[in-house]
C-alpha cells in the first residue's frame, strides 16, 4: 500500500471525524482475499435494507510486475477538423473584390473599429470588411497593392 497517499487520506478523516490517525487506521483496518493471497487495506462498508452493501477499498492491490499483461487500447475515433472561415474563403481563390482568379493574399486590420474614421468616406474595402463584420479581406495581389497604396478600387462585388 502506498503509505503517503494512506496517511493523507487517514489524517483527513481523522479531521472530518475529530479524532486521531490511530484511530481511524484501527476503525477502517481490513484485511482482503485477492488471487495473490491476502492483502492488508483500509476498507469503508456501509450497510443497506434490501440491497448490496456500499464498498471502498483503499489499497490491498498487488505490486507485483505482470510478465504477460493484456492490453486493450483502442485507437481513438479522429474527429474531422472544422475548418475556419478564413481558409474555406482562401481555399476559393478568388479575389474578394474583383472576383479574379489565382494566388490570393489576406488584408488584415487590427481591429474593425479602425475601419470607419468619423467624417471620412469609406474606401471600398472598408465599406465590404465592416459589412461582413471581418477583419480579414481575401484579395489578389493588384487589389492589395491599390488597398495599400491607399487608391480607389473595384467595386466589391458583395
Amino acid at each position: 500500500m502506498h503509505w503517503v497517499m494512506a496517511t493523507s487520506m487517514l489524517k483527513t478523516l481523522a479531521c472530518k471525524h475529530r479524532s486521531t490517525v490511530s484511530k481511524m487506521a484501527a476503525r477502517y483496518q481490513a484485511t482482503i482475499q485477492t488471487p495473490h493471497g491476502p492483502r492488508k487495506c483500509f476498507q469503508v462498508r456501509v450497510e443497506r435494507v434490501c440491497r448490496k452493501p456500499l464498498i471502498a477499498t483503499f489499497g490491498g492491490l498487488p505490486l507485483k510486475r505482470q510478465r504477460n499483461p493484456v492490453l486493450t487500447d483502442h485507437e481513438p475515433a479522429r474527429a474531422t477538423p472544422r475548418r475556419k472561415e478564413l481558409i474555406t474563403r482562401l481555399r476559393t481563390g478568388r479575389c474578394e473584390m474583383c472576383e479574379h482568379t489565382g494566388d490570393m493574399q489576406v488584408h488584415h486590420v487590427g481591429k474593425l473599429a479602425h475601419l470607419g474614421k468619423p467624417g471620412q468616406p469609406q474606401p471600398a474595402w472598408a465599406q465590404l470588411m465592416a459589412k461582413r463584420r471581418r477583419k480579414t479581406l481575401v484579395v489578389c495581389a493588384a487589389c492589395h497593392d491599390t488597398i495599400h497604396a491607399r487608391h480607389p478600387t473595384a467595386t466589391p462585388t458583395q
